[in-house]
C-alpha cells in the first residue's frame, strides 16, 4: 500500500500515485511491457496508465481553475488550454515515435479532438446548461473571433491537403508544411495578442465582476497553484511515453483501426477540458465554457499541427494530414453547424442536442474509416 506523505494537501494526494507510477515504470517497465501479449494484462496496463495520466490532467485542470479565479478571464482559460496542448503534443509524439511509423496518427488525433470538442463537448455543455438554465448567454464578439480564426486554420490544415496531395504521394510538400507552420503560429499569436490585449473584453462575461483578490495571501495562493500545475505536468510527460507501448501494441499488433489510436489520444487530452466546460455551463458561466472548448480547438490546430510538423522533420517520420471518406463531410458539417450555433449570443438545449447527434454520427463512422 502506498503511504501518502503527510505534507501533501488532501486534494493533491493523487500526486503520490503519479510519482509512484513513474517509479514503477522506470524500474520495471521492461518486465511490465513484456506481458502485453496477454489481453488481460494489456487491459490492466492500458487502464493503469490511462487513469494515472487522466488523473494528473484533471489535477492540472483543477489548479488552472483556481488560477482562473485569481487571474480572471481569459488568462485562466489560456493557462488551461496551453497546459493541455502541451500534454497533447507530448502524447502524440510519444506514440508516433514509438515502434513503426504511424503517419496518420496526428491527423486521426486532431480530427478526433475536433469531433470530441466541437460536437461532444459543445453538445454536452449546451445541453446540460440549457436544461438547467433554459437559455444561456455568451459574448458574441468573442465566439465570432474564435471561429474566424478556427475555420480557416481547420480548412487549410485538414481539408487543403486533400487537394494538394495525391493518394500515391499523400505527404505535403516542404513548402506547404512551412506555410502551415507559419500561418498556424502567426494566427494563434495574433489572436493571443487580441485576447489578452485591446479586445480582452470579448472573452469575459458581460456581467462579470471586475474585482480581483488583492491580499498578499492571494498572490501566494496563485504561486502555489502554478507550482502544482507544473508538478503534475512532469509525470504526465514521462507517463505519456510509457502509454505509447500499449497503444502502439493495440494498433500494430492487434490491428485495431488507426482511428482508434487517434480517439484514445484525443479522449485523454480532451476529457479534462470537457469536465471543466460542463461544470462551467452547469454553473451558468457559459462564457468560460466557450473559452474552454473554442480555445482548445484553436490551440490544437494553431499550435499542435506546427509542433507535429516540426517534430516530423526532425525525426524523419512523415505525417499525413489529408482527411478520408466520411471524415471530410463530417468536418465540413461540424464547422457549418458551429457557425450557426454561435451566431446569436445565446444557446439552448436544441443546439446541444444537434451537436451530440453529430458526435454520435462520428462514432458510428469510425469502423468504416
Amino acid at each position: 500500500m502506498i503511504r501518502v506523505p503527510a505534507w501533501l494537501p488532501r486534494e493533491d494526494r493523487f500526486f503520490a500515485a503519479s510519482v509512484a507510477t513513474c517509479i514503477a515504470f522506470e524500474l520495471g517497465g521492461a518486465r511490465i511491457f513484456a506481458g502485453l501479449a496477454n489481453p488481460l494484462w494489456l487491459g490492466c496496463v492500458f487502464t493503469w496508465l490511462f487513469c494515472v495520466v487522466l488523473g494528473s490532467s484533471l489535477a492540472v485542470v483543477r489548479h488552472a481553475d483556481q488560477l482562473a479565479e485569481r487571474l480572471g478571464e481569459p488568462y485562466g482559460t489560456l493557462i488551461l488550454t496551453l497546459a493541455i496542448n502541451f500534454i497533447e503534443v507530448m502524447s502524440i509524439s510519444a506514440v508516433m515515435l514509438h515502434g513503426d511509423n504511424n503517419p496518420t496518427l496526428t491527423r486521426d488525433t486532431l480530427f478526433a479532438v475536433v469531433m470530441i470538442i466541437l460536437n461532444g463537448m459543445v453538445g454536452l455543455s449546451l445541453l446540460v446548461g440549457g436544461w438547467r438554465h433554459l437559455e444561456q448567454h455568451y459574448n458574441l464578439q468573442g465566439a465570432n473571433t474564435y471561429l474566424g480564426v478556427i475555420i480557416p486554420l481547420v480548412v487549410l490544415s485538414l481539408l487543403l491537403p486533400n487537394y494538394a496531395t495525391t493518394e500515391q504521394n499523400p505527404v505535403l510538400s516542404t513548402g506547404l508544411e512551412i506555410f502551415l507552420i507559419l500561418i498556424g503560429l502567426g494566427l494563434y499569436l495574433t489572436f493571443l495578442a487580441i485576447q489578452t490585449g485591446r479586445h480582452r473584453d470579448y472573452f469575459t462575461e458581460t456581467d462579470a465582476p471586475q474585482g480581483r483578490p488583492s491580499a498578499a495571501g492571494a498572490s501566494r495562493g496563485t504561486m502555489v497553484h502554478a507550482i502544482w500545475l507544473v508538478a503534475y505536468l512532469i509525470p504526465v510527460v514521462f507517463l505519456a511515453k510509457q502509454f505509447a507501448h500499449p497503444v502502439d501494441y493495440l494498433i500494430e499488433t492487434l490491428r485495431a483501426p488507426d482511428a482508434v489510436g487517434g480517439i484514445i489520444m484525443a479522449a485523454l487530452v480532451a476529457t479534462p477540458e470537457a469536465i471543466g466546460a460542463v461544470r462551467a455551463a452547469l454553473a451558468n458561466h457559459l462564457q468560460r465554457s466557450v473559452n474552454i472548448f473554442l480555445g482548445s480547438i484553436l490551440s490544437t490546430i494553431g499550435l499542435t499541427i506546427p509542433a507535429m510538423l516540426l517534430i516530423s522533420h526532425l525525426t524523419g517520420r512523415p505525417i499525413i494530414l489529408r482527411t478520408e471518406h466520411g471524415d471530410l463531410l463530417m468536418l465540413v458539417l461540424t464547422l457549418a453547424v458551429s457557425v450557426l450555433t454561435f451566431a446569436s449570443g445565446r444557446t439552448n438545449v436544441i443546439q446541444g442536442a444537434v451537436h451530440l447527434i453529430l458526435f454520435a454520427a462520428y462514432l458510428m463512422l469510425v469502423p468504416t474509416g
